[in-house]
């Protein structure tokens, strides 16, 4: 599940440090999940004198107090990337915990390994505090809350030193990798390597487990898949960022660029464009004044017996300049800025003049044929 996905269905809740933090709606399952066995299964065992309605009141307590666990273990990986000036977009929570979205990547090896332990240091904190709490605490419930949070934070804390990427541990790895090879990018693959490793080990036991009666062998497997998922997403974001590395955007750039104008109809811009060149979108003009993009996507929106009497003017995307890159500009960057604004090019003015276009498809066939040509 990637970071994008994971925003598209979730809701702010708050903002720290001025971080939108964020709960996607998979968080909802395991909150209730969470409440359920701890009020049917757990409460009732450390505390057999109390009513039903305290063991669900604690269930949803200890949930939530969790949720806040989780919720700080990630704002302490993002206190200190914004101490070494990185971007944190948000802060998602969701089934399988959280994650931290940032614009780029740690500057140099330190960086990345006090990032990625300030995690499981943050967890072993709270382990420790909620330990304390629960040797003072007096009433049942309470102590059984606080028994519960000491224990789930110190196993959180210990799940994610596991030595495979994307967990924090693999980004100690890939932390001391990248500081004895100096590579970054190859860094990233063999710590992703492990992590995939990892990830199929989960996988394995939890299908043994299963079949030898393990009521978490289910579990295991979806984490499995979960961290399989995502070191193979980190390995190809390493390969795939490797190979544009020192391209910038004027290697890629279309400079023939074709254009449709305003007053053209939908159905003379499908036959004549569309068809004719095979892209997916157009830069829209207006007497040589750049104005915005059409591309498939309105034009699906309009019905088929409209297409002649309805111009482009009526359903092109307007321009704005967050869609601009320049020719100095990484392409990469560029890629990253079309992925986050969810747009299939991105256009190259220059002194108000549209000079060029890049493209996602141009990025991705530049980099097969880099690829194929080692």
């Amino acid at each position: 599940m990637n970071a994008s996905s994971l925003e598209s269905g979730s809701l702010r809740i708050a903002t720290v440090m001025g971080i939108p933090v964020r709960v996607h709606f998979s968080w909802l399952i395991i909150f209730g999940l969470i409440t359920w066995s701890l009020s049917s299964y757990y409460f009732p065992k450390v505390a057999p004198q109390l009513p039903g309605l305290s063991y669900w009141v604690g269930g949803a307590v200890a949930a939530l107090m969790l949720f806040v666990s989780v919720a700080l273990h990630e704002l302490s990986h993002s206190f200190i990337a914004v101490r070494y000036g990185l971007n944190i977009v948000s802060i998602t929570l969701f089934i399988f915990g959280g994650v931290a979205q940032m614009k780029s990547e740690p500057p140099h090896p330190k960086a990345e390994f006090r990032m990625a332990i300030a995690g499981p240091l943050s967890s072993f904190a709270l382990s420790l505090l909620f330990f304390i709490i629960y040797g003072f605490a007096q009433n049942q419930v309470t102590k059984g809350i606080f028994h519960y949070l000491y224990q789930v934070n110190l196993i959180v804390a210990i799940f994610n030193l596991i030595p495979g990427f994307p967990m924090d541990g693999g980004r100690v790895v890939r932390a001391f990798i990248w500081h004895k090879t100096g590579n970054f990018f190859q860094a990233t693959k063999k710590a992703a390597g492990f992590g995939q490793k990892i990830a199929i080990f989960f996988i394995a036991f939890g299908l043994f487990s299963i079949f030898g009666g393990f009521t978490g062998g289910l579990w295991l497997m979806l984490i499995g898949w979960f961290l399989h998922s995502a070191a193979q997403a980190s390995y190809q974001h390493a390969g795939l960022q490797e190979l544009l590395k020192g391209v910038k955007v004027k290697d890629i750039m279309i400079k023939d660029v074709v254009t449709v104008s305003r007053g053209m109809s939908i159905e003379n811009v499908i036959h004549d464009f569309f068809l004719k060149f095979g892209y997916g979108g157009f830069p829209v003009l207006d007497d040589g004044r750049f104005l915005g993009m059409l591309s498939l996507k309105e034009t699906r929106n309009v019905p088929k017996e409209k297409w002649k009497d309805t111009p482009v003017s009526e359903i092109f995307i307007p321009h704005e300049k967050k869609w601009e890159v320049s020719v100095d500009d990484d392409a990469w960057r560029a890629l990253e800025l079309m992925i986050e604004e969810d747009k299939g090019r991105f256009v190259i003015m220059e002194k108000e003049k549209l000079t060029g276009l890049i493209t996602r498809n141009g990025i991705a066939k530049y980099v097969q044929m880099k690829a194929e040509l080692g």
